[in-house]
């Protein structure tokens, strides 16, 4: 069994409007619903083998919420600069590509892309939009990454801020 969470970076502040959109950090709701959601699934005793995040600061600093629930050193969240603005096939590719050894992995990243791969998983229940900081557990029977697909693979659990008050 295998298990990826895809993790949509905690609400991000509009409030410098020069700013890069890499560089946009957290509002004060995405302080706040970001480590609410990382103790969520520590409760749930969710213990991850692997943190990838997208290096955007408000994707990398949602992922280092998690990592200090999940009581794991934050400078091992491995950065993959291809989950910035990628397609879901780059996040597809990421996947097949996962360590073996990884049963539990943790991806942190953007919308669309994020709500378009978790509907790749999704049965009857199209997700309209993966909402900020908002979590979807898959879960797959397939004996290593590259084999995950969606005849073997589906969403178990949707966790989002709104619903988990």
């Amino acid at each position: 069994m295998r298990t990826l969470y895809l993790i949509r970076h905690a609400k991000s502040s509009w409030e410098n409007p020069g700013s890069r959109d890499f560089d946009r950090p957290l509002n004060e709701r995405g302080l706040k619903d970001g480590p609410r959601m990382a103790q969520l699934l520590a409760k749930e005793g969710v213990s991850p083998d692997l943190l990838i995040s997208s290096p955007a600061k408000r994707a990398i600093t949602t992922a280092i919420f998690f990592a200090e629930a999940f009581k794991i050193d934050p400078s091992e969240i491995r950065r993959e600069a291809g989950i910035y603005e990628a397609h879901p096939t780059d996040i597809l590719r990421m996947i097949a590509d996962l360590p073996a050894e990884a049963k539990t992995v943790c991806i942190f990243g953007h919308n669309p892309t994020f709500t378009e791969v978790a509907n790749l998983f999704a049965e009857d229940d199209i997700i309209e939009n993966v909402p900020t900081c908002g979590i979807v557990k898959i879960n797959s029977s397939a004996t290593d990454w590259r084999s995950m697909y969606e005849g073997n693979s589906r969403i178990t659990a949707c966790y989002f801020p709104k619903e988990v008050l």
